[in-house]
């Protein structure tokens, strides 16, 4: 008899066990980006960032509910089947509970079918276009990134001003298509005027046929002339100063991100001002303190515009297991879990919008300005003074409900 109890409790225990095992199974997590090509650097630093967040979030573990996290680095190429291609493999064939990426917008909207289809979560860290969390958005797609209308509405907060005539300059695709209607969208009723719009290919060389058309829609107008751009592609748009847009008092304004290497070419930039999602000396807190801190100490230079993405992912998804007790083959707990999901981040407070399922977070007002302490930075001397945060509440970013 007692050699019986003795079995019956030694089954118990493997039983027991065989379930904490089953219980603790990997957390995979399939990184899906543009790591070749020429988006490469936007998403090194979103990797990094991802990594480095994971680490800030777990407490240097790298564990989560008892899992110890695998992340599956793959790379789309920017090439919207592949990144189909292996979204569904990682799904289907890899056992991966949640992907992230993409880096390009053409290449996210092809991803988000593949989530829709399987019913799994996709979170989107740098594709910025906004119909992504919009009219092609998915309830089971997130996005951490700031998106077209965090850029639109926090320059309408810099430039909707009396006297501004504003022309505009972006890539002919989804992203600058997108954030140009956005930046329309939120000038609408203000005292600027938007007197036209150039698109450009992404890989564009030549700009002069392009600069020529902003030049003479701007160059008779009585007040203030800006020419404001956002770009993401192998073209630089900055050689549109090449053609000497100062003859005819129009300034060049990035609207967009201040990626550290392409501020280097920002020096005729120096004196005008701005809106960004992040630069390493604006937020004041002590997340941005370690992410600057460690990210300096591992690749020395301080982190870029898109690491600060892969690390609110990060977040993100640590705070979701966290509350759903590591129960991520339940897509719809999941969902509930992230919709208002709020944490504090290298940004300060943010939160997934209930609606769209797109993060909110605060914008920066900047003006370029020159550093000697930088000169030998990948910025050249250029640098940012960071005038003030621009706070969720007033930029007044719509947002969709999302139905499928």
């Amino acid at each position: 008899m007692r050699i019986h109890r003795l079995a019956l409790a030694a089954a118990v225990v493997a039983g027991i066990s065989g379930s904490a095992v089953v219980q603790a199974a990997d957390l995979k997590i399939a990184h899906i980006i543009g790591r070749t090509g020429p988006m490469e650097p936007f998403a090194t630093q979103a990797s990094r960032g991802f990594k480095l967040g994971l680490e800030y979030a777990t407490g240097g573990k790298m564990e989560v509910a008892g899992r110890k996290i695998v992340v599956l680095d793959k790379d789309d190429q920017l090439k919207p089947d592949n990144g189909k291609q292996l979204l569904q493999a990682a799904f289907k064939d890899e056992g991966v509970d949640i992907a992230v990426g993409p880096t390009s917008s053409a290449v996210a909207l092809a991803m988000i079918q593949v989530a829709r289809e399987n019913k799994k979560i996709l979170i989107i860290d740098q594709a910025a276009a906004e119909n992504l969390t919009g009219n092609k958005g998915s309830r089971y797609v997130f996005r951490t990134g700031r998106n077209s209308d965090h850029d639109a509405y926090a320059n309408a907060a810099v430039y909707a001003k009396p006297g501004n005539f504003i022309a505009t300059l972006a890539p002919d695709y989804s992203f600058g298509r997108e954030g140009i209607a956005s930046f329309k969208q939120a000038l609408k009723g203000s005292p600027a005027q938007l007197v036209e719009e150039v698109y450009a290919p992404a890989n564009n060389a030549d700009f002069t046929p392009q600069a020529t058309k902003l030049f003479n829609a701007l160059k008779d107008k009585p007040g203030r002339k800006i020419i404001w751009y956002i770009w993401a592609g192998a073209g630089n748009p900055l050689k549109i100063m090449d053609l000497d847009p100062k003859r005819y008092g129009i300034e060049v304004i990035s609207g967009g991100g201040t990626v550290l290497p392409f501020m280097g070419a920002a020096r005729p930039m120096v004196g005008n001002e701005s809106a960004t999602a992040y630069y390493f000396k604006c937020p004041k807190n002590a997340i941005n303190d370690w992410m600057v801190k460690e990210h300096q100490k591992r690749y020395n230079s301080p982190p870029d515009f898109f690491t600060v993405n892969g690390f609110m992912t990060a977040q993100a998804i640590v705070e979701a297991v966290k509350k759903t007790n590591g129960k991520t083959d339940d897509t719809e707990l999941l969902i509930k879990t992230l919709k208002g999901l709020a944490f504090d981040s290298p940004k300060g407070k943010v939160f997934f919008n209930k609606d769209n399922n797109q993060l909110m977070q605060v914008m920066y007002h900047f003006k370029y300005k020159l550093n000697p302490e930088m000169d030998n930075s990948p910025t050249k001397g250029v640098d940012l003074d960071c005038i003030r945060e621009i706070p969720i509440s007033e930029m007044k970013i719509p947002a969709m409900v999302l139905k499928d």
